[in-house]
């Protein structure tokens, strides 16, 4: 694909520029540490904690719904998220402390997808115009899911929303969208790059250009001395390369 080259390059720049400092932390993660993410991140971030040695527990979710469960008391060392208003939302919620960051950890692209076998043609610029009486085109709830904003912004901006907003099928994160997809439920998707990469029974038919919606990135936060360690080691050469090889 010939998206990959260009996220990795966005990945690399973007997450060498993260200061070191704000990753220092005298305390070493001795036992499990636990990291909300976004979902999008599911793949990428498996395979990227395999080399950091110690015990890792993962939950993925929409990256309002990973906000506001930490919000309300859910325990966490780190959360990842996909949208910089979510967590600064989480960072003015009472009782909430970070022991570091947020800071941009990663970038990412949007595309338009269609199933493998798909055949019908899809001009990007008039989706509306592909779709049969019945179908839908899967993305991020418009309101609550950041892949999903960053959608509306796009179509927004190519005068396509008014047409399009009573044909979406909106989902609670970015891979459940993927999945109708991959699953022929649905005609069509909005998702990252990265999720095309991540399912092969999918193709991208359109890679969005990154000035028609606001800029896509990884704001990645500690709440606690484990998680800043943790993300730490997010900043590493070897995590760096994984992260890379899943676009």
């Amino acid at each position: 694909m010939r998206v990959l080259p260009l996220l990795c390059r966005l990945l690399l720049v973007t997450a060498l520029a993260v200061p070191q400092a704000a990753w220092a932390t005298d305390d070493a993660a001795t036992g499990p540490v636990t990291i909300f993410a976004a979902a999008s991140l599911r793949g990428a971030l498996d395979a990227a904690v395999e080399g950091h040695g110690g015990a890792v527990r993962i939950s993925y979710g929409g990256s309002g719904a990973m906000a506001r469960q930490i919000a309300a008391g859910a325990p966490a060392d780190a959360v990842i998220l996909a949208n910089e208003d979510w967590m600064d939302w989480l960072a003015e919620q009472p009782g909430i402390r970070l022991a570091s960051g947020p800071v941009d950890l990663l970038a990412n692209r949007l595309v338009l997808i269609a199933p493998l076998e798909e055949t019908r043609t899809v001009d990007p610029g008039d989706i509306l115009s592909a779709l049969g009486d019945d179908d839908r085109i899967a993305m991020g709830q418009r309101d609550a899911v950041p892949a999903g904003r960053y959608a509306r912004q796009w179509l927004e901006a190519t005068d396509q929303w008014q047409g399009l907003q009573d044909r979406l099928a909106e989902t609670d994160d970015v891979r459940a969208a993927l999945l109708l997809v991959s699953r022929r439920q649905v005609p069509l998707g909005i998702v990252y790059a990265t999720d095309a990469l991540a399912d092969r029974q999918v193709r991208v038919l359109h890679e969005v250009p990154p000035s028609l919606h606001d800029p896509i990135r990884y704001p990645a936060a500690a709440l606690t001395p484990a998680g800043a360690a943790f993300l730490r080691y997010l900043g590493s050469d070897a995590a760096l390369e994984t992260f890379a090889s899943h676009g």
